[in-house]
């Protein structure tokens, strides 16, 4: 069964609203923190005020590309349950977990079986390991077969160009499913319709 829900690349507070007062609403919420490239990357003292919101249970997410020390401070007393990481090596994920005392989320890029195995520097350093595109904010897909070894006793997540009409898919599958671009319009911004097709058809596969 599938086992949650991560809608990502959140940026203004009407979404944000929307999802958390939804009725089937995501386990994950994802904001892009240091990442510029992205589109929906948000400023520093817009996330600050995004995220001064009641959770109701939701876990935010700070995704951050091989972040820098100074962001690591900057952001270390915002509204977070996790930190994920890009890019970042596992002493130095060790360290952060550690030190900013936050649940790691280590996210894996994905084009062949080689980097797959690389979870298993992670394992016993982070709570979920994601499994994502090379494509990083370019919603491209990897083939998710690669993922049929990897060990059941791991939380893992899965990211990657997936689409709303693919969660059947995954039905029979231990997945936390990752979602951004499926749930944009053609200016790249998140359409409130999209996410409530979403929040509503996942609600009958969620374990």
């Amino acid at each position: 069964m599938i086992k949650g829900l991560k809608i990502c690349g959140v940026s203004d507070p009407k979404t944000l609203n929307y999802i958390l007062k939804h009725p089937n609403p995501p386990k994950f919420i994802g904001f892009i923190t240091n990442y510029r490239k992205s589109k929906r990357f948000v400023e520093y003292e817009k996330l600050k005020e995004l995220l001064n919101v009641d959770k109701r249970n939701i876990n935010f997410t700070s995704v951050l590309v091989d972040p820098t020390d100074e962001i690591l401070e900057k952001i270390k007393n915002l509204n977070f349950d996790y930190y994920q990481l890009y890019d970042v090596e596992p002493e130095r994920t060790k360290k952060i977990k550690l030190e900013y005392k936050i649940k790691i989320i280590t996210a894996i890029t994905v084009s062949s079986k080689e980097d797959v195995i690389k979870y298993k520097d992670y394992s016993k350093i982070s709570d979920i390991i994601l499994f994502d595109s090379k494509g990083y904010h370019k919603s491209e897909s990897f083939d998710h077969s690669l993922l049929n070894e990897v060990s059941n006793e791991m939380t893992k997540m899965i990211a990657g160009n997936i689409q709303i009409d693919d969660i059947p898919n995954f039905k029979n599958r231990d997945y936390i499913i990752d979602l951004s671009g499926a749930l944009e319009d053609i200016n790249g911004k998140k359409d409130i319709n999209k996410i409530d097709k979403l929040l509503n058809l996942f609600e009958k596969y969620e374990n």
